[in-house]
């Protein structure tokens, strides 16, 4: 199967003004390099970075194939409840490998494999349209908490839960849930255990947003009909060509140096992931929380303190060439653009040829419209390479359950690294726990002290 592949030339001296030049690749930048990748491995050794092991978790896979395969398709309809990397992972999973639409589809043309919802944000008007929607007696919950303490899924879980009581009879409602969560503790951990609740472990040493190809996004992805056999070689494949200490052939040291030298050297500290396709704007949402959770940080390894970190700006092409694209182009020179393309568009429409009367549609008879979409991408590639504007291009051979996986992993093993080169630890989220604290004060949760919050002064408001 084929690899994807990263085109970096819009990053390099002298092809771009203002690029790295190709002595720095080879010199100062390889040797930070080869020193952050002696620290990824005793990371890896002394078992901080789980992620890494999961393509190969063939126990792990086992359990969850036997229930997507089993218990998951006794229902109509799935509901993921998770926010962060417990949905994220889900929804671009779902958007990538089921295509557009996959709800809306018939049962056969979804060879009768159950409709798949993510509910992350507890807002109660689309929470309570998807329950009014599905059949609760024909719908199963699965309700992903590592911790099983997050106060949004937990929330939604509670409500859920009673509703099911009303439809079914409490008798029968623990049969609509499954719980992926801490092997061992947790509220979750808890219930199910009490309740005989089927339950998929999240490894202890891997966190949310990492998360991905584990129970959390494999268990929605198999219970949809998605290979995850082939998303989990895919993800083996990359995992293996990160480990080389030569930075030239390392796709994710790349990755990460040109984007850590880019923010650190060249002020350049916004980074947009824009891939070329719908189905994977969901990835470019799941990129951003692993990219800012991950790197921004005021905590450093060395016990200084000094805020860090690059800001990922999500976007779509071509959409966002009619949105963002005039700040990319002539905004501050603060970006770096990540474009994403895929060789293989798997489906086409060829666009008539119709109105030769008018230069402005003559022109477009003949095309394609997947052949417009990457022309389009190569022009604006182009076009921000000439106004001194760095860019690269992450090229899928095709949008299949193989490529995706060499995906997620490229970006995480870049995060870890880049952590490296930064000086943070990657896997923390130290700066998200005083938000979760006030809101369980708040929210009156025993043990925790209610806060005092700053009113609004009404001199400040209009």
């Amino acid at each position: 199967m084929t690899s994807i592949r990263i085109d970096f030339g819009n990053l390099m001296s002298p092809q771009t003004e203002g690029g790295v030049s190709p002595d720095l690749l080879r010199g100062d930048m390889a040797e930070r390099f080869t020193a952050a990748m002696v620290d990824v491995a005793a990371q890896r050794e002394a078992g901080v970075l789980g992620f890494l092991d999961l393509p190969y978790a063939a126990d792990h896979v086992a359990q969850v194939k036997e229930l997507a395969d089993g218990f998951g398709q006794w229902f109509e309809d799935v509901v993921v409840l998770g926010i962060g990397g417990s949905g994220l992972g889900a929804t671009s999973l779902r958007d990538a490998l089921l295509g557009p639409f996959w709800n809306s589809r018939s049962d056969e043309a979804r060879d009768h494999y159950p409709r798949l919802h993510v509910v992350d944000n507890p807002d109660p008007y689309t929470l309570q349209a998807l329950l009014n929607r599905v059949d609760p007696a024909r719908t199963l919950f699965n309700v992903i908490s590592k911790s099983g303490a997050t106060a949004e899924t937990m929330a939604q879980y509670l409500v859920v839960r009673d509703r099911l009581d009303k439809e079914v009879g409490s008798d029968k409602a623990r049969g609509h849930f499954l719980f992926t969560t801490d092997p061992e503790n947790g509220a979750l951990r808890q219930i199910g255990d009490a309740e005989g609740i089927p339950m998929l472990p999240i490894p202890s040493n891997v966190g949310g947003r990492f998360s991905v190809l584990s129970a959390v996004g494999l268990l929605p992805a198999a219970v949809s009909g998605v290979d995850i056999d082939a998303l989990l070689e895919g993800a083996a494949q990359m995992e293996e060509r990160c480990r080389s200490t030569d930075l030239a052939s390392n796709p994710a040291g790349i990755l990460a140096s040109l984007l850590h030298h880019a923010d650190t050297e060249q002020g350049r500290s916004v980074h947009v992931l824009m891939p070329y396709a719908d189905r994977l704007r969901a990835v470019a949402l799941w990129f951003q929380q692993l990219w800012a959770e991950s790197l921004g940080k005021t905590q450093r390894l060395d016990g200084t303190n000094k805020p860090t970190g690059p800001t990922p700006l999500p976007a779509l092409g071509a959409t966002d060439q009619h949105s963002v694209l005039q700040l990319l182009m002539e905004g501050p020179h603060d970006k770096v653009v990540l474009f994403v393309d895929v060789d293989d568009a798997e489906a086409d429409v060829t666009i008539p040829g119709r109105h030769p009367e008018i230069p402005a549609l003559d022109y477009l008879g003949g095309h394609s419209l997947a052949e417009l979409l990457t022309t389009e991408r190569r022009a604006t590639a182009e076009a921000l390479r000439r106004e001194g504007r760095p860019n690269a291009t992450i090229v899928l051979p095709k949008i299949d359950a193989f490529a995706l996986g060499q995906l997620y992993m490229l970006f995480e093993v870049a995060t870890v690294i880049a952590g490296t080169l930064y000086g943070v630890n990657p896997m923390d989220q130290p700066g998200v726990e005083l938000s979760k604290l006030l809101t369980y004060g708040l929210m009156g949760r025993e043990g925790v002290a209610v806060p005092e919050i700053a009113e609004p002064d009404p001199d400040w408001v209009v």
